[in-house]
């Protein structure tokens, strides 16, 4: 199962080809957003120029894939995260952080082209479908 970052999601409704290709090859059922990722591009919707044309495109782009909410399990590997990087002086961003925390909470592989931050946790699977 694949959790998809904001970023690659970003790709999907821009189309990158490399990224089109990856995803078409995937049922909608291996295929799922956070609950992070939804505020994160309804966010970015909202502060264009045409709010109510691109969180429509968003509306229709989540409509065919399942949201994994922020639980407890969640927040518990967060902080575990959090604290580990910042004791190695290498902390992330808190909505990557969180993020990171609910893939690896649902064993999903995180796909994202954000490898730079994504890449201090070591116990996160994580794909690049942009450069794939």
């Amino acid at each position: 199962m694949f959790l998809l970052d904001t970023d690659t999601c970003i790709d999907v409704l821009r189309g990158v080809a490399a990224v089109l290709e990856k995803i078409e090859g995937l049922s909608p059922d291996d295929c799922y957003v956070s609950s992070i990722t939804v505020f994160e591009l309804f966010t970015g919707a909202y502060l264009t120029r045409h709010p109510n044309r691109e969180a429509g495109k968003v509306d229709r782009f989540l409509g065919v894939l399942s949201v994994v909410f922020f639980d407890r399990a969640a927040a518990k590997e967060a902080a575990r995260l959090r604290a580990g990087l910042e004791r190695i002086g290498k902390p992330i961003g808190p909505y990557d952080l969180l993020i990171a925390a609910q893939a690896i909470s649902c064993d999903y592989t995180l796909v994202s082209a954000n490898v730079r931050e994504f890449g201090r946790i070591e116990a996160l699977k994580l794909e690049n479908w942009r450069f794939s």
